[in-house]
């Protein structure tokens, strides 16, 4: 037990250092925008560039059954280095907005084998207590999606081309650490066999096919939620001239924070049961979107940062709960797929939810536009709602 605690230890650090490949580009975007004369929608783009290539990439690892057919490790590895190579393409003076979007498309089809191959490990190490170790593994992808605005603001009188190698760096070691550290686990049962079929078979169970599509639901709002964190925030200063936010380092702040809500909510779910607190923490993000117009009105700027902090807790907290669900619903040799086809889907909900919130956000600037937020939500619980046993246990 002491090992596989170790274990552990090691995979949340290694996905740490990976993921922070995630928002690499949103932490320096005005950089990239004054050096490479990008529109103001480059936001957008550069972002969904990276959601398009991880969807295609665990398309391909899906369909390929990689990371049941081959050692998860270094699959990870391999991953982790490409991912870290093309992140460091960035910084060449030559790039136009075609090779931006390419080099971020690259960067997120290589994120395929790090973040659903990092939860097949875990479940690989785990069986009792998966919950809480997602949850943990989880925490560390929000820590390092947070972490670019980080460096933005510590590094900031340095050049934007060092806080993009610094993530390379990070993400090397990430890889090169699990590999060297973490050999495949014992509950490991290798799928020998090439299986297309797998993609959609696992859907054919009902409990795993809730749990799947509570987790579109919630995809719907994490990653534009994420990605329009120093939008709020600026839009407050616009609104309330006397306010004046440290972007970036809030920024690091309400993502972060997630980490703490992803371990909370497992913790929670020890107690009371997976599938109930899945279904509340769902219920209480699509509340913070419905409710996010009234915060732009109130003069109080600790107000308003203290509710996008609990946004920021409760809008994650449900992931790693979900995941938990869809690996324990799925048959041993075919978990790696059916998360990894599962994060494939959600993934590609995130663009659209992207794309349609920022297109609406350029033609009307409203503050209500994060209302739409919601809707992945509201649809998570009503399918969840359609069985009663799942909200109950």
């Amino acid at each position: 037990m002491k090992h596989h605690k170790f274990v552990l230890i090691i995979i949340v650090i290694s996905q740490f250092c990976c993921t922070s490949l995630w928002f690499a580009s949103n932490a320096v975007l005005t950089d990239l925008i004054n050096n490479f004369d990008l529109k103001t929608n480059a936001l957008e783009n550069l972002t969904s560039a990276v959601q398009f290539g991880f969807i295609l990439g665990t398309l391909l690892f899906a369909l390929l059954s990689i990371a049941d057919r081959f050692s998860p490790s270094k699959v990870f590895f391999f991953c982790a280095c490409l991912g870290a190579i093309f992140n460091a393409c960035l910084i060449f003076d030559e790039n136009t907005l075609f090779s931006l979007l390419l080099l971020r498309f690259l960067t997120g089809f290589f994120l395929a084998g790090i973040y659903p191959v990092g939860m097949k490990i875990a479940t690989d190490y785990f069986e009792k207590g998966l919950g809480k170790s997602l949850g943990y593994l989880v925490g560390a992808l929000v820590l390092g999606t947070a972490l670019p605005h980080l460096l933005k603001d510590g590094l900031q009188d340095y050049s934007w081309k060092n806080i993009v190698l610094s993530i390379s760096v990070l993400a090397t070691c990430g890889g090169l650490l699990l590999f060297a550290l973490v050999p495949n686990g014992p509950y490991r049962k290798k799928g020998n066999a090439l299986d297309i079929s797998i993609c959609y078979k696992v859907f054919k169970n009902v409990q795993f096919r809730k749990a799947a599509f509570g987790y579109f639901g919630h995809m719907w709002e994490l990653y534009t939620f994420w990605a329009f964190v120093p939008i709020l925030l600026i839009t407050y200063s616009n609104i309330h001239k006397q306010v004046h936010f440290n972007i970036p380092l809030l920024s690091f702040f309400i993502i972060s924070i997630g980490s703490i809500g992803c371990i909370i909510g497992s913790n929670i779910a020890a107690v009371i049961g997976t599938k109930k607190t899945a279904y509340w923490s769902l219920l209480l993000s699509c509340f913070c979107c419905l409710i996010s117009p009234l915060f732009f009105m109130i003069d109080n700027a600790i107000i308003f940062i203290s509710f996008l902090l609990f946004w920021g807790m409760v809008v994650i907290a449900d992931s790693p709960l979900f995941s938990t669900l869809i690996a324990q619903s799925a048959p041993k040799k075919d978990k790696g797929t059916a998360l990894t086809i599962v994060n494939c889907i959600g993934y590609a909900v995130t663009i659209l939810s992207i794309q349609v919130t920022s297109y609406i956000y350029h033609i009307t600037n409203t503050t209500y536009i994060y209302l739409i937020l919601a809707i992945g939500p509201i649809l998570g619980l009503i399918v969840l709602k359609t069985n009663s046993n799942f909200s109950k246990n």
